[in-house]
């Protein structure tokens, strides 16, 4: 209450008031004054207010400030019997009643002017219906009506036009501009036609540049006609392709349906659109209405201020706190036949849920495909237009991955074969390279045995031939000079040396040939035995390689089916674990409200203890209050408080007549202290001077003569 007043006075005291009010001053006004404060706050909300107070009766006074606040639309606080205590508190200026008008219109009160300012034009005149039938009154009240209608509309217009960020002094320098503008404009064209006029045939050209003006504006025209046109062709070819699609759709599903299948779908789609018809859409618009109503409601209301958003904000409190007493009255009953009905109607309920929830989902779905099938439709397009093959569709799709199916298989074991091929290449390959190592390894112990010391001369040997290095002793040394000599007689010296080492060596290849057909025999065999043994190796690992690629295809059947049965695994586990969690949030939920409900149990057993203690009291209270025994009666309740009320008046009794005697001697009692505290001071002083005749060092003689002390110096 402080702090209204406090606004109050504040208010009061800015302009236009201006009242150089303060909390006192302003609480020690009277009720005529208190009125007279508030018709001035009245009268600048409505000049047509302005009134004093005092040449006005005060029925008239209240009747004129109740007709405004109405207008203003002002609450009083409390019910209908609080509204007749508001009227007469306003007619003897009571304060309860006018501090809260005044705070109320000080809060907001440009809002309140702009409303009594509307409320002048637009608070309609009700003209009882048989003067209606006058047609110069019916005549008179419609054009009033639009009248009201127009200022309505210009209102809101200036309203707009003042929030919207434009002033008159910008829009008439926006205007002083134009005409300056226009002005230099005119100039240049006065110029322009001035330097015309000297050029020859200037009419003619002016009317070939209007007429090239003329022809640029058409152009740009059909050019705008003509994006038009195009946006209009591309508009109808998506339109044409959709509709193809649509019927090759239908004729697809008409040529691979039986009557049975589209009686079905037929049935269905018509439950689903009969429910959407009959339920769900009336419903939606129903919301929607009673939306609209409550918005229109709302912006046909006055601007609402802070006062007003807690005012509502409390009675919204108020509203739900009720219907929680409520709901606790109705669990409080417990009745059976309304426990099963709410049970039923639970249940309803939830289904008819579920049932809106799938709708909705429907429709969605059916809104994805088409968007799916616009966009199947597209991609088609753009496939046709970059390649210009047709997109594969139903049983075609189907027999193209047949029969990649089937290729795919004959791929793999036409590339199990060459996987086949590829290990028995390399084992030939291997047994190859061995072999060539163990003829390298053969003929070198050929040549190494020939080269052995045994040999009848020193002889070198390596892969290109043989050279005679030092030619051997003959046995018989003087056979060999004879026939030296006589080689050198006829010229031809060391002819019979060279015939023995051909013979020589001829019978050494001989022998190396032997030899290396030996081991060439021996090669041949063996790599007969090698064949011999890769073909049984073969034969042995023929079966065994058959159930190696049954193993496999097997195998890879197996990870396949594992595969699936993984996926299948993690989308149940997946499934699982939501409805798991779905399940912790829900049994979290009922444990929550289940200490809820457990707190409360609590709570309301403390409160009917607490009850059942107070009306155990309220009795034994009643018992000894109606008991005729004296002593019951003095121990009543009722009976201590009226004896400690009694005793605490007289007490107040005593305290009065106190205050009173104290009050009557104030006056006189405050003399004699003062004449006390006087006297005191007297006595001090002289003490102070008898102590200082007393001292030796004092200075001058204080004589007494005839009741009078004088101090000579």
């Amino acid at each position: 209450m402080s702090d209204q007043i406090k606004f109050i006075v504040d208010s009061l005291n800015k302009e236009p008031f201006k009242k150089n009010y303060n909390l006192i001053t302003f609480d020690s006004l009277g009720p005529m004054q208190l009125l007279q404060v508030l018709n001035d706050v009245l009268a600048e909300i409505d000049p047509k207010q302005e009134v004093d107070i005092r040449e006005e009766m005060p029925e008239q006074t209240a009747k004129r400030m109740l007709n405004l606040l109405g207008i203003l639309k002002y609450k009083p606080p409390g019910n209908a019997t609080d509204m007749s205590t508001f009227r007469q508190g306003l007619v003897i200026g009571s304060k309860p009643v006018i501090y809260p008008v005044l705070h109320w219109l000080l809060q907001r009160s440009n809002e309140l002017k702009k409303r009594a300012y509307l409320a002048r034009f637009l608070i309609k005149l009700e003209v009882p219906s048989e003067f209606l039938q006058d047609e110069t009154v019916a005549d008179t009240n419609k054009q009033y009506e639009e009248l009201m209608e127009a200022f309505k509309t210009l209102h809101k217009e200036c309203e707009q036009l003042r929030t919207s960020g434009f002033s008159t002094a910008e829009i008439r320098r926006d205007i002083s501009a134009m005409e300056e503008e226009k002005d230099q404009l005119m100039k240049r064209v006065e110029r322009l036609k001035k330097r015309v006029e000297t050029v020859q045939n200037h009419q003619r050209m002016l009317k070939i540049a209007r007429q090239l003006r003329v022809e640029k504006e058409r152009e740009e025209f059909l050019a705008q006609q003509k994006q038009e046109q195009k946006n209009q062709l591309f508009h109808a070819v998506q339109r044409l392709q959709r509709v193809q699609n649509q019927l090759k759709s239908m004729r697809h599903a008409a040529a691979d349906a039986k009557p049975e299948s589209l009686m079905k779908r037929l049935e269905e789609e018509i439950k689903f659109n009969s429910y959407m018809v009959t339920e769900k859409f009336p419903k939606e618009l129903e919301s929607k209405k009673k939306e609209l109503h409550f918005l229109q409601k709302v912006v046909s209301e006055p601007a609402m201020g802070h006062s007003d958003l807690l005012e509502l904000e409390s009675k919204v409190n108020e509203v739900n706190t009720e219907i929680n007493q409520l709901i606790e009255k109705k669990m409080m009953r417990n009745e059976p036949i309304e426990g099963k009905l709410s049970l039923y109607r639970q249940q309803a309920s939830i289904i008819s849920r579920k049932k809106e929830a799938k709708a909705e989902e429907l429709q969605e779905t059916k809104e994805k495909l088409a968007s799916l099938e616009r966009e199947v439709s597209v991609k088609t397009n753009q496939t046709r237009e970059f390649d210009g093959t047709e997109v594969l569709k139903g049983d075609e799709f189907k027999r193209y991955v047949s029969k990649l199916r089937s290729k795919s298989t004959v791929f793999k074991k036409k590339h199990q074969i060459i996987a086949e091929f590829k290990a028995e290449f390399g084992l030939l390959q291997r047994t190859e390279e061995l072999l060539k190592q163990r003829q390298e390894t053969i003929q070198h112990q050929l040549l190494v045995s020939l080269c052995s010391p045994g040999c009848p001369g020193t002889h070198s040997i390596d892969q290109t031939g043989l050279k005679l290095r030092n030619p051997p002793a003959s046995a018989s040394q003087s056979a060999g000079i004879k026939g030296r000599t006589i080689e050198e007689k006829k010229g031809i010296s060391g002819y019979s040396y060279t015939q023995e080492e051909l013979e020589r060596v001829s019978a050494l290849k001989s022998e190396v040939d032997e030899m290396k057909g030996r081991t060439l025999d021996d090669m041949s065999e063996m790599v007969k035995k090698l064949n011999s043994l890769v073909s049984e190796k073969k034969s042995a690992l023929a079966p065994v390689i058959k159930e190696l690629r049954q193993l496999r295809q097997k195998c890879q059947e197996l990870t396949q089916e594992c595969d699936e049965k993984k996926a299948q695994y993690d989308s149940c586990a997946a499934g699982l674990e939501s409805n798991r969690s779905k399940l912790e949030q829900e049994v979290r939920g009922l444990r929550e409200e289940c200490l809820q409900e457990e707190s409360k149990y609590h709570y309301t057993n403390c409160m009917v203890k607490n009850l059942e203690v107070q009306l155990r009291r309220a009795t034994d209270e009643m018992k000894a209050y109606v008991s005729s025994d004296q002593q019951e009666k003095r121990k009543a309740i009722r009976e201590q408080y009226t004896k400690n009320i009694t005793e605490q008046e007289n007490l107040g009794k005593k305290l009065r007549e106190k205050q009173k005697a104290v009050r009557e001697s104030h006056g006189p009692n405050m003399k004699q202290a003062k004449m006390w505290r006087d006297l005191e001071q007297l006595m001090e002083c002289k003490k102070q001077c008898f102590l200082k005749q007393q001292s030796p060092a004092s200075i001058g003689q204080v004589i007494q003569e005839g009741g009078e002390d004088r101090l000579v110096l």
